[in-house]
């Protein structure tokens, strides 16, 4: 078999991941550890995150390295080296993928490419959902450490990221998951959450009192919903009737902010990325309000697998792209 390969790292805040692609997209390898919290705990530090990373990547290079695939055909290199592709975007928590990528490069005698996290899930998105038919698009990326509205223009190798809103002070899934780990649920919370959630039956969801959120334009405030919810937490509300306000405050706010993007600009295609669009109560919403005939948008989402954190684009990123040595 012959062709060219690339192979992408991402290390973010709770997964370690190495994936192999070929010329056309397909993945060979997809390999992720999810890095272990303490159960109770609200996340990890970078630090923490950072040591765990030190030691999943041989993990997964050794596991790479009897999978059968001919890493001779690996022509280029790449890995997330900030979150967002931004000036001053940084994380420690990057730098051991970024690292590895690089010694990978320079011992194997090709280009190595760093991207953004960001990027890289708009391009594994785009790959498992079969691709955004547009030029321009609007993307959302929502996760524990990102809200993030976008204004997205295809450019060769990848794409021009022009930020129109995000979050105001906490993430959607910093939400999601400090009010599950209060109710005791592991972290990340959203599976949990979401489980919860599907107990109300659909007569009593539109009794529970929401949760009240602040969009301005595009951007979001959590913080309020955060205390209320807690609040419900201490009282001992319902976990299921919490649970399922949560998801709703999350849906109705990305609904609120997208409208207003909507009706701004010119685009009609939406990719919504991220750990939390990979939650089926949001892409509910979101599908049933968003690409009603009164709006118009088309909506796209990638698998709940692909709208993890993941190596996938970041890999297909590096084929497209100009490499720097």
């Amino acid at each position: 078999m012959t062709g060219r390969l690339g192979l992408g790292i991402d290390t973010s805040n709770y997964t370690t991941s190495i994936c192999v692609v070929d010329e056309r997209g397909a993945v060979l390898y997809d390999g992720r550890r999810t890095l272990a919290v303490a159960p109770g705990s609200r996340g990890l530090r970078q630090s923490e995150a950072l040591f765990l990373h030190l030691h999943h990547l041989p993990e997964l290079m050794s596991e790479l390295s009897v999978s059968g695939i001919d890493l001779g055909r690996v022509s280029a290199v790449a890995a997330s080296v900030r979150p967002r592709p931004a000036e001053g975007s940084y994380m420690p928590v990057f730098v051991p993928g970024a690292s590895l990528a690089k010694s990978l490069a320079a011992a194997w005698k090709v280009p190595f490419r760093g991207v953004s996290h960001q990027e890289g899930h708009l391009a594994a998105a785009e790959a498992d959902a079969g691709g955004v038919d547009a030029e321009a698009f609007l993307a959302v990326h929502v996760s524990g450490g990102t809200t993030d509205v976008l204004a997205v223009q295809r450019r060769p190798g990848g794409y021009r990221v022009d930020a129109l809103g995000e979050s105001l002070d906490l993430h959607a899934g910093q939400l999601i998951d400090r009010v599950g780990v209060a109710m005791g649920l592991p972290f990340p919370a959203g599976p949990a959450l979401e489980q919860l959630a599907d107990g109300v039956p659909s007569g009593e969801r539109l009794r529970i009192p929401a949760l009240p959120v602040t969009v301005k334009g595009c951007s979001i405030s959590f913080s309020g919903p955060q205390a209320e919810a807690l609040r419900r937490v201490e009282r001992g509300d319902p976990p299921a009737h919490i649970a399922a306000a949560v998801l709703r405050c999350v849906a109705k706010a990305l609904e609120k902010a997208l409208l207003h993007a909507l009706g701004q600009r010119p685009e009609r295609h939406v990719l919504i990325v991220g750990g939390v669009a990979a939650n089926r109560w949001i892409r509910e919403r979101l599908r049933r309000r968003l690409e009603h005939p009164a709006v118009g948008a088309k909506l796209h989402f990638a698998s709940p697998e692909y709208s993890r954190d993941n190596a996938r684009g970041v890999a297909w990123l590096g084929l497209q792209g100009p490499g720097n040595w």
